[in-house]
């Protein structure tokens, strides 16, 4: 397995994210979004994450210094009775995957949201992304509930979306 580098997320980031990010729009099986996303609505999402000590938004780089993935623990809702519980991200580019890159990503969010002091994490999966399912199941995620069809794409495709859960 390669070396893989854990850190914040800067603006130099920016269109790595953006162009991981939109591999998984145009890939149809990871992404709700149904057009790329423009460097711009990358920025606006990425500084959404206040404050970034509780809602991170992190890469992954290789031994080479590439981003080859990105994740963030997300606020969940809005309302404050939902403190404590974050939506955990994470997308990796397809040269990368099944290298445990999303393993170490996923494992560094978890371990991040338990020593801020966050309850629960949460996460939306498409239901037939079997490696994101594996890998949720691999952490002791519980899926918790099935939205049928929910998910309407370009060229027909359609995903019934999973809710998946952790307590911290």
């Amino acid at each position: 397995m390669s070396e893989f580098i854990i850190r914040g997320a800067t603006d130099a980031d920016l269109q790595a994210i953006t162009d991981i990010y939109n591999e998984a729009v145009l890939e149809r099986m990871s992404s709700a979004d149904i057009e790329p996303r423009t460097l711009a609505q990358r920025k606006a999402w990425v500084d959404s994450h206040e404050p970034r000590s509780l809602y991170p938004v992190v890469v992954v780089e290789n031994a080479d210094g590439e981003v080859v993935a990105f994740g963030s623990l997300s606020r969940y809702h809005e309302r404050a009775g939902y403190d404590g519980v974050v939506e955990l991200s994470y997308y990796v580019g397809s040269a990368w995957r099944r290298q445990g890159v999303g393993r170490q990503l996923v494992a560094w969010l978890l371990a991040e949201a338990r020593r801020v002091g966050h309850r629960m994490a949460a996460t939306l999966i498409f239901a037939d992304n079997e490696g994101s399912s594996a890998l949720m199941r691999h952490f002791g995620f519980e899926r918790f509930g099935l939205m049928p069809d929910a998910v309407h794409l370009p060229g027909g495709i359609r995903h019934d979306i999973a809710y998946w859960c952790l307590p911290l």
